[in-house]
């Protein structure tokens, strides 16, 4: 294993490397994201005259809704900007890696992650129980580029923030990568913790999501840029938002939606291990593409 290429990303995290500076840098962060999504949402209700416009945006049962919500995005990758620049004297090329590589990196884990899910379109179809239309196909295909652009803005704050940002700080302060993969990590999953949605398997989608940020934090340190990393987020999310939803929150662009009770451990169980799986299997692509 072999993290050597990360250094293009850690030396200059090396420059203010404290843990206070770290900690204020994620507050600022959310605290510049939670005010400019505030305002956001002030300025929709007042534009459309309705005080639940912004509200109702956190459903995105409707692509309006939905592209009204991934455009927050945009505010955390300002927030990570702004705590990246205070704290830290760090720019954004400095969170994503050296252009060159991080265009090269980004195409070929594209590309493999294309082909590899042309491959799996073609095998029989598995726990499709449940599924439906949801946007005729004009309409889909009608809003497909500005979707795909928003589901890009929110990978890419995400990782940002994540990736980018926490954990090579972290990787500055800790040799361990124990620590500054798992922390930043684990933080992820927490965030995608949501008992309000999910039930009591709440905790299953958290860990999911831990597990996913263990990946694309690997992929980053192995390539020394966020390109793998973002691919990785990007495709996930275009196949689980854009092609096949689950029903309700954040499906209001999918082509399709799966209804199923999500709260029901033995439902959601199968579908998450066909994820890991698909998980797995994408970051083994990857990495063969780029030789890492």
């Amino acid at each position: 294993m072999s993290y050597a290429p990360y250094e293009t990303l850690i030396t200059p995290a090396r420059a203010k490397p404290e843990l206070w500076r770290v900690g204020a840098g994620l507050i600022l962060a959310l605290v510049v994201y939670f005010f400019l999504t505030l305002g956001y949402g002030i300025t929709i209700d007042q534009i459309t005259g309705n005080p639940t416009t912004f509200m109702s945006m956190v459903s995105g049962t409707t692509p309006a809704q939905t592209m009204g919500f991934l455009l927050t995005f945009a505010f955390m990758i300002a927030g990570t900007l702004c705590a990246a620049s205070m704290l830290h004297g760090r720019g954004l090329p400095s969170l994503l890696g050296p252009a060159r590589y991080l265009v090269r990196d980004s195409a070929r884990a594209m590309a493999a992650l294309i082909a590899l899910y042309g491959v799996i379109a073609l095998l029989p179809p598995y726990g499709m129980n449940g599924l439906t239309a949801n946007l005729d196909v004009s309409t889909w295909l009608i809003l497909l580029p500005l979707s795909l652009i928003l589901v890009l803005i929110q990978v890419s704050a995400e990782e940002i923030l994540f990736r980018g940002y926490l954990q090579s700080q972290l990787a500055a302060r800790f040799a361990s990568p124990a620590i500054w993969i798992v922390l930043p990590s684990a933080l992820f999953g927490v965030l995608h913790y949501s008992p309000e949605d999910y039930g009591e398997t709440a905790w299953l989608i958290a860990l999911w999501a831990t597990a996913f940020g263990v990946f694309a934090a690997d992929l980053t340190a192995r390539t020394g840029t966020l390109g793998p990393a973002i691919a990785l987020h990007f495709v996930n999310n275009v196949s689980a938002l854009l092609l096949t939803a689950l029903a309700g929150p954040l499906s209001g662009l999918a082509l399709y939606t799966l209804e199923i009770d999500v709260a029901d451990p033995q439902v959601l169980m199968p579908l998450l291990w066909v994820d890991a799986a698909m998980m797995v299997v994408s970051w083994i692509a990857i990495r063969v593409a780029l030789r890492v």
